[in-house]
């Protein structure tokens, strides 16, 4: 795919031929980190040439949703392994979240996690910060200290626990208005939930395991998006799962809420009838629910309803999933997957184009988040966050092959289309041929918190 012009020039690449955001073929010329040119013919003394024909240029993917467990849970993904896994995906920027141990919920620990994602160099690390003190539910975290940190953290969450007290979730939302921030629910309330081990439905009924019905969730939000209705302030929507869910924040937003949602890549593909194998692979917060549910979550993707496509990545060690159902960690991994899934669900359904691809992944989980530099435009002089997707390609899922550390993916076996050729972290190619290549590396500064 890669030949190198005459000459060198370090950092300079020309992209020939690829389809901007699935349409007209066109060159991209990239210099110092962004985009110099583009257009048809373009030509650079010394580029590295990448042909591009039948390959189609993106803007690198953003994850509002990532668990890199480190600090503290290195047995199950570091922030090493977890963005050298992001960058095969295609992503560019991802959002840690706050359950690594100890909590990020000071401006200490969101500092280490953003360090040490520039240490790693693969994409960029947005840390999450707690929304409470220890994810306990009782008191507000260092809210403002993280805010104005050298993570400069706007996303918060207590993820994986639900902020169920409705007072300290209306502090919480009041709090971070005073620096555009937002609070990122996992929308489960707990007494409907406790012992819970599957979808509540036909499924459960059969297997005799626990249900978790879908009101749980739809409580919360229906909660929370008039908590953000009185207070003025952002919501974000956890992992959507259900048809009613869709209908609350589809409700939320006609009236003029401030509220975004999620879905993950398996909620779009998956149902609870995998439950019956009872392979724990295929248990995870929120459940697989129904093929009604499933649909309409496509429909709510689609529509613009939930905004974003967050891949909730949460690997484990294979012994917490390797065991029996009821004793089974919850979670999936899905970095390396989640533009594979969004395809076959969203793109090979006629749902959605490649344009609105990057929309939901890419523009508006950038905008999510506040981070400035990602999900832009693929146009001169915009920073060279790019990646090239051969969406022809086949391949079949196989745990063992991935960078992430945890083997707990759902898609196992299953064959998948596209594939990631290229990925520019900055201008750099992370990933080229579809293979990690080197990591973007940081300038320190002589403060030694280092420079963009």
């Amino acid at each position: 795919m890669t030949e190198t012009a005459t000459g060198t020039a370090s950092g300079v690449y020309l992209i020939r031929g690829a389809a901007i955001l699935g349409g007209d073929a066109e060159d991209l010329l990239i210099r110092d980190g962004v985009i110099a040119e583009r257009g048809a013919g373009l030509s650079a003394e010394g580029a590295t040439v990448i042909e591009a024909a039948g390959l189609v240029a993106l803007p690198g993917m953003v994850d509002i949703h990532t668990h890199l467990r480190e600090p503290g849970r290195e047995d199950a993904e570091t922030v090493e392994t977890g963005t050298r896994a992001a960058a095969l995906g295609g992503y560019t920027a991802v959002h840690a979240m706050a359950n690594s141990n100890p909590v990020a919920d000071t401006a200490g620990v969101v500092e280490q996690v953003h360090s040490l994602g520039r240490a790693a160099g693969w994409v960029d690390v947005r840390p999450v910060g707690a929304v409470t003190v220890g994810l306990a539910g009782e008191q507000l975290a260092e809210l403002g200290a993280m805010a104005d940190s050298r993570a400069q953290v706007r996303v918060f969450s207590d993820d994986g626990i639900c902020v169920h007290d409705p007072v300290l979730m209306r502090r919480a939302l009041e709090y971070v208005k005073a620096f555009d921030g937002v609070v990122a629910q996992h929308a489960q309330e707990p007494r409907l939930t406790a012992g819970a081990q599957m979808n509540e439905g036909a499924v459960s009924a059969v297997l005799g395991l626990a249900g978790w019905p879908a009101v749980a969730e739809e409580s919360i939000i229906a909660r929370d998006v008039l908590l953000a209705q009185h207070v003025g302030s952002r919501l974000h929507v956890c992992h959507v799962s259900t048809a009613g869910s869709v209908e609350i924040v589809r409700w939320a937003k006609e009236r003029g809420i401030n509220v975004t949602a999620e879905v993950t890549p398996h909620h779009l593909l998956l149902t609870d009838e995998l439950v019956r194998s009872y392979d724990p692979v295929y248990k995870v917060n929120p459940p697989l629910r129904t093929d009604a549910d499933v649909q309409a979550l496509r429909a709510g993707l689609a529509d613009g309803t939930i905004d974003v496509v967050g891949t909730d990545h949460a690997p484990h060690p294979s012994e917490h999933k390797e065991c029996e159902w009821a004793q089974a960690a919850m979670g999936m991994t899905g970095l390396e997957t989640a533009l594979s899934v969004v395809q076959e669900t969203m793109i090979e359904t006629g749902l959605m184009t490649w344009a609105d691809f990057a929309r939901v992944t890419s523009t508006v989980p950038a905008a999510i988040g506040r981070v400035a530099d990602q999900g832009r435009p693929l146009d001169a002089g915009e920073p060279a966050n790019v990646i090239l997707v051969d969406p022809a390609a086949r391949w079949t899922v196989d745990p063992h092959k991935m960078a992430t550390m945890g083997r707990n993916s759902p898609f196992a076996g299953k064959e998948l289309p596209g594939a990631v050729v290229a990925t520019f972290f900055k201008g750099h190619p992370t990933v080229l041929d579809g293979k990690l290549n080197t990591p973007y590396r940081y300038a320190a500064d002589p403060a030694g918190a280092g420079s963009n």
